[in-house]
């Protein structure tokens, strides 16, 4: 008898021919069947991954998208394991090279572990260690990763280009300048965009460029970096990994540690070439503000339209990164350095901690719902999956009252009903208390998002009651965007 267990570690269901497929690929590679499957969440991939084990052994299957990136992937791996650059081992792969596994390099990402650092905005001593060893093997990467690697397998095309780079400059005005609501000229704006690609292609394209050189893609196992995720690659200038890093959106280092971050850098990659420094951090410096134009693109296509929300959330730092690059490119494209002037001003675009209390309360959003259990608790839309669902039921039920049969708490006769009996004050006052202090924590850190649900037996009064009150508590206090709804009823309020 098979003992198959299925894990959700995220909202979406399993697809049965995924894994059907990566049990039979588990199967052939260990001669067992695997006894857990998880689904893991994967950020900006296609690609979907699940975590396969078996009597101690685990590893990563993935289901890709398209046959000739995964080949890439698999060949890139073991090119780049030949030179001793840590990356994860290939197992097997599927027969129509749509599926394989790899070696399991646990679950932390150089990202999570650098989430406190983050959130205080101080990396401590062991954070600031941590990078600077992984930007330290990036030339091993760049450098040792281009001997003997044959660019024309690349999948995303073989090199970095004049052409490559207008497909990104494009993709900035299409999926994230054009949101912005900001007129601008098309011609004068492609003016500049040929000059800057003009010279950005200038640059010697001589080593491995990763093009998504980032902490979500560097795991860490036994304290070491691993790489993952550069099946992206192709033949290009050593700047760009060096802004992907350095300058990685999210991140918001402070000038001090981005100083430190290249100087160590640049004493990794002596031991490859000799390098002029100045000329390096000049020529750094327009590389960085192209890569923040080509980040704002991607985060404007998997936000707003493939309503990502974390994605959202990292738009106002990248937004600050390019701020202090205008003085160095103003002569160069001087138009597009204006519109990005408009742009960088738009109170959307400010960090946290830029806006006043006006400004960080009106960006958080409170949706609050009421439902029946038996119908199940509401879906969390924003992928957050996080929040509060309160159970009314040891509140006494006006339900059970013919007078009541109609009503919902809405409703002036429900409301003297449950407040004349005193079990929903006392109630209320303990989710006023927790509910505030998420808020106000919230607000502080600039967060978007927040769910409150309420749930009881038929999701007609109790619910509805506190619903409301929680809405109007939250909206006369804080002065923040509540979105209400009574799912039972189907009805839908804005505070």
């Amino acid at each position: 008898m098979r003992n198959l267990s299925v894990n959700f570690e995220n909202s979406h269901s399993i697809s049965i021919q995924m894994k059907t497929e990566l049990e039979d690929l588990f199967r052939s590679y260990t001669g067992h069947d695997p006894e857990t499957i998880s689904q893991l969440t994967s950020s900006g991939s296609n690609r979907t991954y699940f975590r396969l084990s078996h009597d101690g052994f685990s590893c990563i299957g993935v289901a890709g998208t398209v046959a000739e990136e995964n080949d890439v992937f698999c060949a890139l791996a073991a090119h780049f394991a030949s030179k001793g650059i840590n990356v994860p081992e290939v197992y097997a792969v599927s027969p129509d090279r749509m599926y394989y596994l790899q070696e399991d390099l646990g679950n932390e990402s150089l990202f999570d572990r650098l989430s406190s650092g983050r959130l205080a905005g101080n990396y401590s001593s062991e954070d600031v260690a941590l990078l600077k060893k992984t930007i330290s093997l990036l030339p091993e990467i760049q450098i040792k990763g281009a001997e003997g690697w044959d660019f024309s397998r690349c999948f995303h095309g073989h090199a970095f280009s004049a052409r490559s780079i207008m497909f990104d400059l494009d993709y900035f005005k299409y999926c994230f300048l054009k949101t912005t609501g900001i007129e601008f000229d098309e011609e004068k704006l492609e003016d500049d965009f040929v000059k800057l690609a003009g010279i950005l292609a200038e640059t010697p394209a001589d080593a491995f460029m990763y093009r998504d050189f980032q902490s979500r893609n560097v795991m860490l196992k036994d304290g070491e970096p691993y790489f993952i995720d550069f099946q992206g690659g192709r033949r290009g200038p050593v700047y760009y990994d060096v802004a992907s890093f350095v300058w990685q959106a999210r991140s918001d280092f402070p000038e001090t540690l981005k100083n430190e971050l290249v100087d160590t850098y640049l004493a990794s990659l002596r031991k490859y070439r000799t390098v002029d420094e100045e000329a390096f951090r000049k020529e750094l410096k327009l590389f960085v503000f192209f890569r923040m134009m080509q980040v704002l693109g991607a985060y404007g296509f998997r936000g707003y339209f493939e309503k990502k929300r974390h994605f959202l959330e990292s738009i106002p730092y990248a937004v600050a990164s390019l701020r202090g690059l205008l003085p160095y490119v103003s002569d160069i494209c001087p138009y597009l350095s204006a519109l990005l002037e408009k742009m960088i001003a738009m109170p959307r675009f400010l960090r946290s901690r830029e806006k006043g209390p006006a400004e960080q309360a009106s960006c958080l959003r409170v949706r609050i719902f009421s439902f029946s259990y038996r119908k199940g608790i509401p879906e969390d839309v924003s992928g957050n999956g996080g929040g509060y669902v309160f159970d009314c039921r040891a509140i006494h039920n006006p339900g059970k009252y013919y007078r009541f049969k109609s009503l919902t708490g809405m409703d002036r006769e429900v409301k003297v009903f449950l407040e004349g009996r005193g079990e929903v004050t006392p109630f209320l006052e303990n989710v006023y208390s927790l509910a505030d202090a998420h808020v106000e924590k919230y607000i502080s850190r600039g967060f978007t998002d927040l769910m409150f649900c309420f749930g009881c037996t038929g999701g007609q009064h109790r619910s509805v009651y506190c619903a409301e009150a929680l809405a109007g508590h939250l909206s006369s206090k804080y002065g923040i965007g509540v979105e209400l709804f009574h799912r039972e009823q189907g009805v839908k309020k804005t505070f």
